[in-house]
């Protein structure tokens, strides 16, 4: 057994893992969860989602995008957020858009400007941008967090950003980047 990898009913690493999910995913594809005092299709699946998202990496990359690599995750293995045009990973984009309905009910708006970035756009923004670790905006390619589906840009004003500081992390986000307070990284 490896370190840092939760034991999932005796499979061994990241195809097993993945293997797994896909395996109940498939078993659950016709079940009708019940529907008793709250309990919904979309909650289950948003249960369903949940389990999924913590099998990870130690490095907190979820099991399921790995083998694609960063940067180079098919359209299929994404989710859009609401009805933008931007998407992420599944578990990601739904609770960004909790996050962004609550937002809503409190008066406040929120938009996104960014969110996965293919390899080639992480490479052309290095480019233009600058790493990071250089002074400049951008992970070196192949490292950013937008690149597994798990980061969103978002336009805040500063009501907004306020509201981000206090209630993100009940959503599963954090402000993670400190030149970036724009950048909201799933956790």
């Amino acid at each position: 057994m490896r370190r840092g990898w939760p034991i999932v009913a005796g499979v061994e690493g990241i195809a097993g893992i993945a293997a797994r999910i896909a395996e109940i995913r498939t078993q659950l594809a016709g079940f009708d969860p019940p529907q008793a005092a709250g309990t919904t299709a979309p909650a289950f699946e948003s249960a369903l989602s949940a389990a999924s998202a913590a099998l990870r990496t130690p490095e907190g990359v979820p099991a399921e995008l790995v083998k694609y690599g960063n940067g180079r995750i098919p359209e299929a293995a994404l989710a859009q957020v609401g009805d933008t045009r931007h998407r992420l990973w599944a578990p990601a984009a739904t609770s960004l858009e909790a996050l962004m309905r609550a937002a809503r009910a409190d008066g406040v708006t929120i938009g996104i400007t960014d969110s996965y970035r293919p390899y080639a756009e992480q490479v052309d923004l290095a480019r233009r941008k600058g790493l990071y670790s250089q002074g400049g905006l951008a992970a070196k390619p192949g490292t950013s967090d937008h690149g597994w589906g798990m980061a969103v840009d978002l336009d805040l004003d500063d009501r907004a950003q306020a509201w981000m500081r206090a209630n993100a992390g009940r959503f599963g986000f954090a402000e993670d980047t400190p030149r970036e307070p724009w950048h909201w990284k799933y956790r």
